[in-house]
């Protein structure tokens, strides 16, 4: 019987018809180390304009996942898509190999034993762990087909990385670019580190909300007299509102929306006394301090209050009054602390 197969005519391919990933995958992998693609591609494209992808590096601390992939596939696109476009475009793969990621999965595999464990013997632990890691995630990424120069990454750890970093952080020193200064930090008291904001969850919780005075200064009153004449003279008071009461004691200034409707409200029996609140808030406020509120005395922009100083209600200072566009008409009273 004759073969009709043999009447078509189908095109030839030397591909196979099966993927047969098992065996051709490593037969790929093997073919791109013998020839050195990526040495004879760096090769060819030497003298063309440069193209360099900075890639931020990823910890060091487990298997890859998906967002591993993503992430360095799409830079490989990248980079090929600009070989191929006339550009020199290397790719220097790198690891981060510090911080609690890799020091609390150490903590986990060593267990009870990292109590008795020196400083140092610890830093070896975290280092030898980072360095399995380096090495599994660099075996995923060649499999992906990441090009790059994987023979010679850079890897925080390294003595010789870090030490560019000290020569750098010289050099800003130098130049007057480094200061030594105050700066509030989110601090882990389990594991004495300081956190990323990144690294800090919240959980819900009910705090304890109050409104809290702060007088004008008695320097300030003529100054805001001279801006807004109906308080010429008056005992004026800002009205804050807050659900961290224990950071009243540390205040320096009092935020303002330069642009919201601001007014001086008389306080019934209080001698001529008045509060200044946002003026879209102010019935709440009174709703919610069980306290009326008298007539309107003034109406002014928060930009009137830029500069003037209100006494701290605990300690024998001043806190300034500042601008700010996050303040909103949300909740409180419309002055931050």
């Amino acid at each position: 019987m004759r073969d009709w197969k043999d009447t078509l005519n189908l095109p030839q391919t030397g591909f196979s018809m099966k993927a047969n990933l098992q065996e051709a995958e490593p037969r790929m992998l093997a073919t791109w180390a013998e020839t050195g693609v990526y040495a004879r591609l760096r090769a060819r494209a030497a003298g063309r304009p440069k193209f360099v992808m900075h890639d931020g590096p990823p910890y060091a601390n487990g298997e890859i996942h998906n967002g591993h992939a993503l992430n360095k596939v799409l830079k490989d696109f990248v980079v090929k898509t600009r070989t191929m476009a006339g550009f020199d475009a290397p790719y220097v793969p790198g690891w981060d190999c510090h911080g609690l990621p890799i020091e609390l999965n150490v903590e986990k595999e060593l267990g009870s034993k990292r109590r008795e464990m020196a400083v140092g013997d610890f830093r070896r632990a975290c280092r030898a762990y980072a360095e399995r890691y380096v090495q599994l995630q660099r075996k995923d990424f060649e499999r992906l087909g990441v090009f790059g120069d994987w023979e010679n990454p850079y890897l925080t750890m390294r003595y010789g990385y870090q030490a560019t970093i000290v020569r750098a952080l010289g050099t800003m020193v130098e130049r007057g670019l480094v200061y030594k200064g105050k700066k509030p930090v989110h601090w882990c008291l389990r594991d004495r580190t300081a956190l990323a904001e990144a690294e800090v969850e919240y959980e819900d919780h009910t705090s304890p909300s109050i409104f809290v005075e702060f007088p004008l200064s008695a320097g300030d009153a003529g100054e805001l007299g001279r801006r807004v004449p109906a308080l010429a003279g008056r005992d004026v008071s800002v009205l804050i509102w807050t659900t961290t009461p224990w950071t009243i004691p540390s205040n320096l200034a009092i935020a303002f929306h330069p642009d919201l409707d601001y007014v001086a409200r008389d306080v019934p029996g209080g001698d001529g006394k008045a509060v200044i609140v946002a003026a879209e808030l102010a019935e709440a406020v009174a709703a919610k301090v069980g306290r009326a509120f008298g007539a309107e005395s003034a109406r002014v922009k928060g930009k009137t209050f830029e500069g003037v100083t209100f006494r701290h209600p605990l300690y024998e200072r001043d806190s300034m009054g500042v601008l700010g566009d996050y303040v909103t008409l949300e909740q409180g009273t419309g002055a931050v602390h």
